[in-house]
C-alpha cells in the first residue's frame, strides 16, 4: 500500500494554549486483580499555573520512516513521557494532560501517530501499514530522533497497545507505562477466532472496513464516523462541536484512510503486513509478559470493546496496579478524567 504525502502538507500549525483550569472530579478504585500489587507512592502535587498552559509550538522531525509532527512540554531535563493517542483521536486527547505533567517536572512528548495530522511519511514507496508492531517501531524510532533514552509511555486505544508492546519487546528503553483497558496485544491468529454474537457486534466497524464499501465510505464520511465512534465509546461524556472539530482535523491526513483500513484488515487476516516486521510479530503473536512498571486505567463507562481486568493481570508480572475511574468515564480516558490520567503515570514513575 502505497501513497502520496509531503511531510509539511498540513504546515506547522500553533497548538493553542490548554486551559490549566479545575481539575475534573475523579474517583479513582484500586481493582483487587489477580497478581496483581498496589503501587505506593505519594501523589506529587500538580501545580495549576499559567506557566502550565503555556502556548506550545507543534513540532516536526524526521523519525526512521516518518517526519513526526509532535507537541513537546516541560523542561528538557525532566523524566520523559511520551503519549500516544488511538483512533479515531488525537493529540488532543491530552490536552489537559500535558500541562499537569509539565508542571509536575516531566518532559512531555505528545506525537501524531502515523496517518493523523502533520505525520506524513518520508517516502511514496513505503507500505502504509497500520499493523501493531510498526507503530511500536515509530516511537522507538521518534524517542532515538529526540535523544530519548528511556521514557514512560502512555496511552488509549491504539496507543495504549503501543505502549503495551513496547513494554514487552523494548523493557530497556521503558521505565514504566499506563495504558487503558490493560493488556491489548494480539495477533493475527487471535484475531481470526470467532467471538459469542454480542461481543461480534461490538467489532461492527471492523467487519464493515474488510469490505471496499467500507474503505469508501470511511473516505467519504471520516468526520462522521469519527463522531459515532466518540458516543459510542463514551455515551456519557458530552463533548462540544469545537473540540470534536479539533481532533477531527487530524483525520484530513492523506494516509489516514489506509492505515486505519489497513489496521484492521491486518487484524482479520485480511490483509499483509510488512514482511520487515515479521520477526516482531511473531514474538507479539507468543502474548508475552510486561515486566515494566505497569497502571492500567479502566472507565466505568467504556462503551469500546475491551477486555476485563481480571483477565489480562496475570500478563503484567512487574509492579503493577489496576484502576477503575468512576464518574461516567468512556472510552477516550485521558481526555475525560485528565486528572486520573495524569496521576497514574506520576505514580508508575514512582515505582
Amino acid at each position: 500500500m502505497t501513497g502520496n504525502n509531503s511531510p509539511n502538507l498540513f504546515g506547522r500549525r500553533r497548538f493553542f494554549e490548554v486551559a490549566a483550569g479545575a481539575l475534573v472530579a475523579t474517583q479513582v478504585v484500586p481493582a483487587q486483580a489477580a497478581n496483581a500489587s498496589q503501587i505506593i507512592g505519594k501523589s506529587a502535587e500538580v501545580e495549576k499555573t499559567e506557566a502550565a498552559a503555556a502556548i506550545r509550538s507543534l513540532k516536526q522531525i524526521d523519525a526512521g520512516l516518518l517526519n513526526v509532527g509532535y507537541v513537546e512540554a516541560g523542561s528538557l531535563d525532566g523524566p520523559a513521557v511520551i503519549l500516544l493517542h488511538g483512533w479515531p483521536y488525537d493529540i488532543h486527547s491530552f490536552d489537559e494532560v500535558t500541562p499537569r505533567l509539565a508542571s509536575a517536572g516531566f518532559r512531555v512528548i505528545v506525537p501524531f501517530t502515523r496517518g493523523y495530522g502533520t505525520t506524513g511519511f518520508l517516502s511514496n514507496e513505503t507500505m502504509r501499514t497500520g499493523q501493531p508492531s510498526a507503530l511500536a517501531v515509530d516511537t522507538i524510532a521518534l524517542m532515538d530522533a529526540l535523544g530519548i533514552k528511556d521514557a514512560i509511555v502512555a496511552g488509549f486505544d491504539w496507543g495504549a497497545r503501543t505502549a503495551d508492546i513496547l513494554g514487552a519487546l523494548w523493557p530497556n528503553r521503558v521505565k514504566g507505562i499506563v495504558s487503558v483497558s490493560g493488556y491489548l496485544i494480539g495477533s493475527q491468529a487471535a484475531g481470526k477466532a470467532p467471538l459469542p454474537p454480542k461481543a461480534e457486534l461490538q467489532w461492527w466497524y471492523q467487519f464493515y472496513f474488510a469490505t471496499e464499501r467500507g474503505r469508501e465510505g470511511y473516505d467519504k464520511y471520516r468526520r462522521e464516523f469519527a463522531e459515532l465512534i466518540w458516543k459510542l465509546a463514551s455515551p456519557k461524556w458530552k463533548f462540544d462541536d469545537a473540540t470534536f472539530a479539533r481532533s477531527a482535523a487530524a483525520f484530513d491526513n492523506p494516509d489516514h484512510v489506509a492505515i486505519v483500513i489497513h489496521n484492521y484488515r491486518w487484524r482479520l487476516g485480511l490483509a499483509g503486513g510488512d514482511p520487515a516486521l515479521d520477526p516482531l510479530e511473531a514474538k507479539l503473536a507468543a502474548a508475552p509478559e510486561i515486566n515494566v512498571p505497569a497502571i492500567t486505567l479502566e472507565g466505568d463507562a467504556n462503551g469500546a470493546p475491551h477486555p476485563d481486568p481480571a483477565a489480562y493481570a496475570s500478563k503484567f508480572s512487574g509492579k503493577y496496579a489496576h484502576r477503575l475511574v468512576r464518574g461516567g468515564i468512556g472510552h477516550n480516558l485521558p481526555q475525560e478524567a485528565p486528572e486520573a490520567f495524569s496521576q497514574a503515570v506520576i505514580d508508575v514513575s514512582k515505582a
